[in-house]
């Protein structure tokens, strides 16, 4: 079980390119063998010089239950692994296999990597990092004095602490559980207490968004299998950015409606490539380069 949160600054030694280390990590998770993300690391690890093997623990194809997700992380070390990535559904699962947790994966209450370092498994939630990063490359302009999202999942979690931390002073969180929407109100707002955070049902938000700056959706609605919008399309209007965290597909019927009303639009590749920029360098030590990994997210997407 998790211990205690520990005072530590969340950082590791760093290892020259030339070390001759060989890295393995891996994606543990169901459904994942088609996921984009093992090509990802790979080819930045080529392009850095690294030794590198990402290898896919997909819980349907080993015929594993997801509750053994913490047993499988302390085998992931016991086998010399650096590192896992974690997606559904052993985000909360892994957490009987940590030593201990991030801080902002402790207020999330979700893991999306985990680092073998000095005998200690810690999980970490580079999803928030990712999103604000793609965000602020992606739309270095937009405003942030008030924000509506929609969704209060495991995603919008990650995305709301995301825009927190960088400032946006009233966020309002829609979701069609309202419960669901005041549980992530009420943890995130004993940490920022710099904006307000409110709450509403996703089909009375239109009042939030006629007059918001921006808008993200963390819903699965408009992903491929998942089509439509999350909100009403007459809501949109050219003085708002639109943001969305699904990436397959990149144009979401969401992100063209906005452009198509003049909309500054974010796509949610970015937060894909950020979130893997973030696992990579907590992996290696080394700072890959966002750029060619995005570059490499989309020739992976046109392959599709």
């Amino acid at each position: 079980m998790v211990a205690p949160l520990a005072e530590t600054a969340w950082s590791f030694p760093r290892r020259a390119s030339n070390s001759g280390h060989r890295f393995v990590v891996g994606l543990l998770g169901t459904g994942i063998a088609g996921s984009l993300t093992p090509g990802l690391h790979e080819a930045e690890a080529d392009a850095l010089g690294l030794s590198y093997a990402y290898r896919i623990i997909d819980l349907d194809r080993i015929g594993a239950a997801p509750e053994r997700a913490g047993t499988l992380v302390r085998n992931a070390a016991e086998l010399g692994f650096d590192g896992l990535n974690v997606t559904h559904p052993c985000k909360q699962l892994v957490q009987d296999g940590l030593d201990d947790l991030s801080p902002d994966a402790r207020i999330l209450g979700a893991v999306n990597t985990i680092t073998f370092h000095g005998g200690r498994i810690i999980g970490h939630n580079t999803d928030h990092t990712g999103f604000i990063g793609g965000f602020r490359a992606g739309l270095p302009l937009a405003e942030t004095n008030s924000v509506v999202q929609i969704g209060a999942g495991g995603a919008g979690a990650a995305v709301a602490f995301g825009l927190l931390t960088a400032g946006a002073k009233n966020l309002v969180i829609a979701d069609i559980d309202p419960a669901r929407a005041e549980d992530l109100a009420d943890r995130l707002a004993a940490h920022f207490t710099g904006g307000t955070i409110s709450v509403t049902r996703t089909d009375a938000v239109g009042p939030s968004i006629r007059t918001a700056d921006g808008l993200v959706n963390t819903t699965p609605i408009g992903m491929t299998g998942h089509p439509g919008m999350p909100i009403d399309l007459e809501l949109l209007h050219s003085g708002l950015w639109v943001a969305d965290v699904i990436y397959r597909p990149l144009e979401t019927e969401l992100i063209r409606a906005a452009r198509a009303r003049g909309c500054a639009v974010l796509h949610g590749g970015r937060m894909a490539v950020g979130q893997a920029v973030a696992a990579f360098e907590l992996f290696t030590g080394i700072r890959p380069d966002t750029d060619r990994m995005l570059g490499s997210f989309r020739d992976a997407i046109d392959r599709l």
